[in-house]
């Protein structure tokens, strides 16, 4: 191989890491979410207000030096991105706030909701991002390992990410051993299965599922905010572009299994960026329909995952969507 096609291929990974990594922070709490029995359509609302959470927190702190008014060796140490991050998932975690009273305390119809969400949500960031417009964005600093980020190929793809990138990984590795692993996770899974028999052995539903919203909410958070943080550090409108809906879709390509939401992820984001590297390369492919490409893979996948009924019903949550009302 050749230098030129190394480089060329190291951007090409680099770029398809970027525009999974979104993909797999949301993806991956929404599968807890309705691993808990709850469907939670409001990811894409919950990643806006997480891009604009995100954008604003990094650039208030940045804007204002609070950090080195506090503390000039903090400011030092603490990049305004790492607040941004935390503003992302906070966010997040304030929107899912209403979605989880009115379906978990009373009963409401999940499916509405969570399209009230997105509406929400879209529409509250949009309102008050416009501020933010125009504004230079902070950019979440890359990880450099020494000796190892300079190596020929694997360095930047496997040493050279910024930390969120390895924060995905992480989630993906601890959500699997929870679910799977431990005393908690199998009562999540139990209440997904059937909530009122767990209701019946002592298992608080309500409780679970609201941990299990607020969840969702962080990653969605984290999200949106890795979209104005690292994937394109500024503040848009719709910059979220309809990636919530692709991160419900992986839930269910994944078959609510944790290590195949990362897989669908990474398909999905080479499909996002290799159509673009193709045009690029001199290929002749319409931009409207490389815009389209995502979404028309997405409808793709859904179609064959469904014809094979047996494979999907066999880990989805049985009560995913039913609300769950206590015996009084």
């Amino acid at each position: 191989m050749s230098v030129a096609d190394a480089s060329f291929l190291t951007l090409v990974l680099m770029t398809v890491i970027t525009a999974a990594t979104p993909l797999l922070l949301a993806a991956t709490g929404e599968l807890v979410v309705e691993r808990s029995g709850v469907l939670n359509l409001g990811v894409e609302g919950m990643m806006a207000m997480g891009a604009v959470g995100g954008f604003a927190a990094a650039h208030m702190v940045n804007s204002t030096a609070i950090l080195s008014d506090i503390s000039p060796v903090l400011a030092e140490i603490v990049h305004p991105a790492f607040i941004g991050v935390l503003g992302a998932a906070l966010c997040g975690m304030i929107t899912a706030v209403p979605f989880a009273f009115l379906v978990i305390n009373l009963a409401a119809n999940q499916v509405a909701t969570g399209l009230s969400l997105t509406l929400l949500g879209l529409g509250a960031a949009a309102m008050l991002g416009e501020s933010f417009l125009g504004r230079p964005g902070e950019r979440l600093p890359k990880l450099d390992v020494a000796g190892l980020s300079d190596l020929p190929f694997a360095g930047p793809v496997l040493f050279g990410q910024d930390g969120l990138v390895y924060f995905s990984f992480l989630l993906v590795a601890a959500v699997s051993w929870f679910l799977f692993r431990t005393r908690r996770g199998l009562s999540l899974r139990a209440i997904g299965e059937n909530h009122d028999s767990a209701h019946n052995l002592g298992m608080s539903v309500l409780k679970v599922r609201w941990l299990a919203v607020l969840f969702g909410g962080a990653c969605a958070g984290l999200g949106g905010g890795y979209l104005s943080l690292a994937y394109t550090p500024q503040w848009t409108e719709n910059m979220v572009a309809g990636r919530g809906w692709i991160a419900l879709a992986l839930v269910v390509f994944a078959t609510w299994i944790p290590t195949r939401v990362m897989i669908g992820a990474y398909l999905f984001g080479a499909v996002t960026i290799l159509g673009f590297h193709a045009q690029a390369a001199g290929v002749r492919i319409p931009s409207q329909f490389l815009s389209a490409l995502p979404y028309l893979a997405t409808i793709i996948v859904l179609v064959l995952i469904s014809q094979n009924r047996a494979k999907l019903r066999a880990n989805t949550p049985a009560v995913l969507g039913k609300p769950f009302v206590p015996a009084r």
